[in-house]
């Protein structure tokens, strides 16, 4: 039995597709489903159950001879949410009493963290899971802070030699894109929410640059499809003996314009692009670049080369936006 937290949601039902292409066996998803179409993430998953997040850690006891991995995916995402405390019981305080619950059950657990936890970059982007490096890390905003400090207590543990679980890996995610995003709204990513009016052909507005250093739209992303992403978490579930903290990007940083031009050309459409003011509520604190430093995980194994961004866009733009199904 294999549990997805956050498993309704875009990278967690990602996982599930892989999971029952693979043949893991009997599925699990905890979620909030809300009134939304969140569903339609599940939609085509042949589930063993589906569990509300109140009842988990029943769940797990009542099936704690058969659990085999935890994925847990599940967090207020939202870069944006002003709730501290609602942020820090979701992502802080659940990851933590799954982490001792995998530790003591000799469960298999995956994490999510994130690249939100480097803050502005300014002591790069090393996923060194140590201690003292982990230490100087300042994020710039409460969820980044949560996974921050979720990191940060999963490398303690593990430097003091408390119990923990028998294959550990915390994933730094850093721009994902791909199906399943639709009920993320404004958190979509940005080649979601340029695709309807590049199809109109439309002008779709990126924010411009306040920073000399960068032209307008030259601002710099790691931007990753989804299938790299999870091509990463089933290679960790086929090698057991691989633990540590991992950044999960393409090592590749790309511009915002790029990654628009993309999405124009993906639907036979040159690039129509306006800029906007970045708004000055989220200015002091906007990443002009990010890029992951992806040696660990090489060095741990993971040898399959990362899918380029021109043709991320074009296989998500026409396999699935512009679909009549958009869904995984």
């Amino acid at each position: 039995m294999i549990l997805v937290t956050g498993g309704a949601g875009f990278i967690g039902s990602n996982i599930l597709a892989a999971l029952e292409e693979k043949g893991a066996g009997k599925l699990v998803v905890c979620d909030r489903l809300r009134s939304n179409d969140k569903w339609r993430n599940l939609a085509k998953r042949e589930l063993a159950d589906i569990v509300h997040p109140e009842q988990l850690f029943d769940f797990l006891e009542a099936n704690r001879k058969n659990m085999e991995v935890v994925f847990h995916m599940g967090a207020i995402s939202s870069t944006t949410e002003t709730d501290a405390d609602k942020i820090l019981a979701n992502n802080f305080s659940l990851s933590l009493a799954l982490w001792k619950w995998c530790a003591v059950n000799d469960v298999r657990f995956i994490y999510a963290s994130s690249a939100a936890t480097y803050g502005d970059g300014a002591h790069g982007f090393d996923d060194d899971g140590s201690v003292d490096h982990l230490a100087r890390l300042r994020p710039l905003n409460a969820y980044g802070w949560s996974k921050h400090l979720f990191d940060r207590r999963v490398a303690r543990k593990i430097a003091s030699g408390a119990r923990r679980p028998p294959q550990w890996a915390g994933l730094k995610f850093f721009n994902v894109y791909g199906p399943n995003e639709y009920h993320k709204g404004g958190q979509q990513s940005v080649v979601a929410q340029i695709y309807p009016h590049a199809e109109k052909d439309a002008a779709y507005q990126l924010f411009k640059s306040h920073n000399p250093k960068y032209g307008d739209g030259g601002q710099l992303r790691d931007f990753i499809w989804v299938d790299d992403v999870v091509d990463v978490m089933m290679w960790l579930l086929e090698h057991r003996h691989v633990n540590g903290l991992f950044n999960v990007g393409t090592g590749q940083a790309r511009s915002f314009l790029d990654l628009a031009s993309a999405v124009y050309r993906a639907v036979g459409r040159e690039p129509n692009i306006k800029y906007r003011d970045t708004p000055v509520e989220i200015r002091d604190k906007y990443q002009y670049f990010t890029q992951a430093e992806m040696g660990r995980l090489r060095q741990a194994g993971y040898a399959k080369p990362f899918t380029s961004l021109e043709d991320g866009v074009g296989t998500y733009v026409k396999r699935y936006l512009a679909a009549a199904d958009p869904f995984r």
